[in-house]
């Protein structure tokens, strides 16, 4: 994989760039080091962690940690944010 999933995430800017996150986020979890970094390993968690970190995340303070403004509008970027978080989210 040329980019980390950091990089990766943060480069989101269109659909096209969300597909190609999601493929990596799949190959990550797949990796033969078994999904290292993941806490969150099967479905039913991982869908748990997407509504958890969906439901707490403050937006605006999300973004201002990040060093970028809020979007007026959420798209393919913060989708990707959020699946990215999930991985993690407890």
């Amino acid at each position: 994989m040329t980019l980390e999933l950091d990089q990766r995430v943060d480069a989101i800017q269109s659909r096209e760039d969300f597909v190609a996150f999601v493929q990596a986020l799949v190959r990550d979890l797949e990796h033969p080091a078994g999904g290292e970094g993941w806490e969150n390993l099967d479905l039913a968690r991982y869908l748990e962690a997407v509504a958890a970190w969906a439901g707490d995340v403050d937006i605006e303070r999300f973004y201002q940690n990040l060093g970028k403004p809020a979007p007026r509008e959420l798209g393919w970027n913060f989708i990707g944010q959020m699946l990215y978080a999930a991985k993690m989210y407890e």
